[in-house]
């Protein structure tokens, strides 16, 4: 039995959540996530009394046979579930930073353009749904309230450079750790 999958979802106030077949939405503060949940995986929306005794909704899934692959797709589910939640009441953050000498980036509208390097500048259009923020010239903020589409733009993002092993240079992620290398000796 999955450890993942039979903890419940808890909706936090000011998140409304709708289940209608296997179609779940959630609409909070930041915006508003749909879900197709797998025909494997069934999902409830129930009423619980909290530790201080005031009632909450929580989302339960369960598999609803014992086959392997309804097994393997009911945490998942429960856990997409659960990212569209968050999503809507707190929402998702990724952090860059640009490493190198000349190497900066700027935001013009929605599009952000990198100096890297190359003998041109790299644009990159911002997809809908994502808020990109710059402070200063090398550090690029993700802001969004899916967690897939946040996630990939940083990644999109970090392609364009990734950092190489012998200085450092590139595009990283905030709280990544480059391991370096020692360079060719004379």
């Amino acid at each position: 039995m999955s450890r993942i999958g039979k903890e419940p979802v808890i909706i936090p106030a000011g998140v409304e959540v709708q289940v209608n077949g296997q179609v779940i939405k959630a609409k909070g503060k930041l915006g508003e996530l749909t879900l197709n949940i797998h025909e494997d995986v069934s999902i409830a929306l129930e009423d619980a009394a909290n530790d201080d005794g005031k009632s909450a909704k929580i989302v339960r899934l369960a598999a609803k046979n014992e086959t392997p692959a309804a097994r393997q797709i009911w945490p998942t589910m429960r856990t997409l579930v659960n990212n569209i939640v968050t999503g809507v009441s707190e929402g998702y953050r990724k952090k860059l930073e640009i490493k190198g000498v000349g190497y900066r980036g700027n935001l013009q509208g929605k599009t952000l353009v990198l100096a890297l390097g190359f003998s041109h500048e790299v644009r990159f259009d911002v997809p809908e749904g994502i808020e990109l923020k710059m402070d200063g010239q090398t550090n690029i903020e993700i802001i969004g309230i899916d967690k897939q589409k946040v996630g990939q733009v940083a990644a999109n993002i970090r392609g364009f450079k990734p950092p190489e092993p012998y200085k450092g240079k590139g595009i990283r992620y905030a709280d990544e750790y480059v391991v370096r290398k020692e360079g060719k000796k004379k």
